[in-house]
């Protein structure tokens, strides 16, 4: 799930990969709120690690958009606002219908494969309430694009995919949003893809992607996130 991701430069199991892994975790899924200050000290006593890697993983999450640096003096978790909601959205959407239209002309049967076992996996956790749904989510999402011979782009679209999943956190558990049946979206999504009609699935995968974006769009232009 971490292939396209930043945190590559570091080696596996390093302190400041974990550390990374850690606070972008934190920082997406809402735990360290939007505009947050980041102190180093607080950090790396929460996370039982050295003021090293802390420091070196906040400057990577600079370059990811979570974190934010304050006068080159501090850190601080990235804001959010309908502005930057809607340009997220608009980049995943032109982005991802290019790498998935590249992915569904690559077609092969072991991406084919790698797609079914990655829906699999994430309904599965989905049906039981799992702490890992989230990054099976991600992974489904990501092995649909996966067979572009793109790493660029599919390093954007990791990047894009963490940014917008942040405001869906900060959304909550709102009823509304909860009636949905995501599962069916997902099902529908992966019958076109396997069906190799790219047309189709790419405008059921966007229209996912906009329906969510449609209803986080009305909180943000209610203030509820704010």
């Amino acid at each position: 799930m971490d292939t396209f991701n930043q945190s590559s430069d570091f080696e596996e199991g390093s302190a400041t990969h974990r550390v990374y892994r850690a606070l972008r975790s934190m920082i997406v899924r809402g735990v360290l709120k939007p505009g947050e200050k980041l102190k180093i000290e607080g950090l790396s006593k929460r996370l039982g690690t050295g003021a090293s890697p802390v420091r070196e993983a906040l400057s990577l999450l600079t370059s990811d958009s979570l974190v934010e640096r304050i006068d080159q003096r501090g850190f601080r978790t990235a804001g959010i606002s309908a502005t930057n909601f809607a340009e997220i959205l608009k980049l995943r959407c032109v982005l991802e219908d290019l790498a998935l239209r590249e992915s569904i002309a690559n077609a092969t049967q072991d991406w084919e494969e790698r797609v079914v076992l990655a829906h699999h996996r994430m309904q599965r956790a989905q049906n039981r309430k799992t702490e890992d749904f989230e990054d099976l989510h991600k992974a489904f999402h990501m092995s649909l694009l996966s067979n572009a011979q793109s790493p660029i782009l599919l390093q954007i679209c990791s990047r894009l995919y963490d940014l917008n999943i942040r405001y869906r956190y900060l959304a909550g558990h709102d009823i509304s949003y909860q009636q949905r049946d995501v599962a069916k979206e997902h099902a529908d999504i992966l019958a076109a893809v396997l069906a190799l009609d790219a047309d189709t699935a790419s405008t059921r995968l966007l229209e996912h992607y906009k329906t969510t974006g449609a209803f986080l769009s009305g909180l943000l232009g209610d203030g509820a996130l704010a």
